[in-house]
């Protein structure tokens, strides 16, 4: 059976090692440098976000940020990739948290066409991240009932 929790300090441990895998798995364009200075800043940021994990027997398997109405991040355990893990944490993000926007890196193209299958379009496009690094993000949200 599985369960969506939202995350303690107990849990950001394994939050980070889940983040970390994940990246390594799927952020080839990331140098070792880069991998480093994300994880320190999701380290310091994680006391202050809304995470939500998704666990199963085996553990947490997934988790994803979401607040104010954005998918701040959502990664899933590589061994537990395509098994449907994203999709639940997602659909509980839309549905829960009432997020209709995500940032993705334009550059994890598999992440793009998970996002475009759960219905969210291209709405603009950045050429920094966030950290101000030349990582271009396509912000992604999904059409709201009433909207052209």
């Amino acid at each position: 059976m599985t369960q969506i929790f939202q995350a303690t300090a107990h849990h950001h441990d394994e939050v980070l090692a889940i983040w970390e895998s994940a990246v390594r798995a799927t952020h080839h364009f990331l140098s070792e440098t880069d991998i480093i200075f994300y994880r320190e800043s999701l380290r310091s940021a994680l006391p202050e976000m809304e995470v939500y994990c998704l666990a199963d027997a085996d553990g947490i398997t997934g988790f994803v940020c979401a607040e104010e109405q954005m998918v701040h991040a959502l990664f899933v355990r590589p061994e537990k990739a395509g098994q449907g893990v994203g999709t639940a944490l997602m659909q509980f993000a839309i549905e829960e948290k009432k997020i209709f926007r995500v940032d993705v890196n334009e550059q994890n193209e598999a992440a793009f066409r998970f996002y475009k299958r759960l219905g969210f379009k291209v709405f603009a496009r950045r050429e920094l991240d966030g950290a101000g690094k030349p990582y271009p993000l396509l912000m992604l949200e999904l059409p709201q009932p009433g909207s052209a």
